[in-house]
């Protein structure tokens, strides 16, 4: 079967859907972000000057500014990391993850070989499937679409010279964990691994999707590679005006709050998804959605969109297949008109 590494949740969505396709939050903006956002404009007539923004995002991960490159959206940093590194000579991506990576490197010309982490392993990394000679390896923390979320230092074992290692920690901020500071897990402020880039989206709990933003952190002598791969000005103002606010003390703070919100609405999910007949929910979901297999998905899937939900196939993501969906995290009650809906579906088959 032929995998469509170009399909993305939201292409599910459509009018009068509940969207639990798309992995972005949905709430009014913060005055510290939309004031920010709104003077930005009315500097739209100078070419933007990433300085600042760079330097906020670095001080927040405690980088130096030349370890922090913004880019339009995590996703134009795959594109970057896949032209810059041509000389590549065992790319290797980690799945199931998202599908971008090794959609950039196959555009880019590279041949890519995957990993393919089981089921019956909770979808786990474990460190030693890599091949030892791989340059160039790809791994999701927390994954894109199981929502699990590897050790640390089962993701740092990765790293040793003469590879590099990109994490896509895109969902990062949605991670919480009881009784520790910040996100567990994240290596964002990591300098002492060789080769090790960390990739960081703001598109997720802020909901900025459509102003595409996002940045990468790694090697001083490795990003002015990636940057030269980049178009002039490849991030807007407003853009830059966004990272710096989400930078500050009071966006990280806000963040850990929503995060452990979402981890009370993740685990309503998952308790009412377990008691749904005939269905497996992935691993130990730690993020903003939840993977789940059940005979005959891809057409429940169907049928949810014909009784007013959209959610997202998981036959396009490599060591998935027709029988998988993702799920998006969204509030008990949407849940629960959700669960319902579901249930009866699966009742009705005979």
């Amino acid at each position: 079967m032929t995998i469509d590494l170009g399909h993305h949740g939201d292409t599910e969505v459509g009018a009068g859907l509940v969207d639990l396709a798309v992995n972005v939050r949905r709430e009014p903006m913060p005055p510290w972000l939309s004031g920010p956002l709104r003077a930005s404009l009315d500097d739209l007539a100078a070419y933007p000057d990433a300085t600042g923004a760079t330097a906020a995002v670095a001080a927040r991960h405690g980088r130096d500014p030349g370890e922090v490159l913004l880019t339009a959206g995590a996703a134009q940093a795959f594109v970057l990391l896949a032209q810059a590194l041509r000389d590549a000579r065992r790319p290797v991506v980690v799945h199931p993850q998202f599908t971008e990576p090794e959609a950039a490197l196959r555009n880019a010309g590279h041949s890519v070989e995957r990993v393919l982490l089981r089921e019956e392993d909770g979808f786990r990394l474990d460190a030693a499937l890599v091949p030892a000679d791989a340059d160039l390896v790809f791994v999701g923390n927390p994954t894109n679409p199981t929502s699990v979320l590897h050790p640390a230092g089962e993701i740092a074992a990765l790293a040793r010279p003469g590879r590099v290692l990109v994490v896509d920690e895109a969902f990062a901020d949605t991670t919480y964990r009881s009784g520790v500071p910040g996100e567990p897990e994240s290596l964002a402020g990591r300098r002492d691994l060789p080769g090790l880039v960390v990739l960081r989206s703001l598109t997720k709990t802020w909901g900025l999707a459509g102003l595409r933003i996002g940045y990468l952190l790694g090697p001083a002598d490795l990003l002015p590679r990636l940057a030269a791969a980049q178009p002039l000005w490849a991030v807007s103002t407003p853009a830059l005006a966004a990272a710096t606010a989400c930078a500050s003390p009071v966006a990280v703070a806000a963040e850990r709050e929503i995060a452990a919100r979402l981890a009370v609405e993740r685990d309503h999910l998952v308790r009412r998804l377990r008691h749904v007949p005939n269905l497996t929910v992935a691993g130990d979901p730690a993020s903003a959605f939840v993977a789940v297999r059940f005979p005959g998905a891809d057409k429940t899937r169907v049928e949810l969109r014909e009784r007013g939900y959209a959610v997202r196939r998981g036959d396009t993501f490599p060591g998935l297949g027709p029988d998988w969906l993702r799920v998006a995290v969204r509030d008990t009650a949407t849940t629960d008109a959700f669960i319902e809906v579901l249930t009866a579906l699966l009742e009705e088959r005979p």
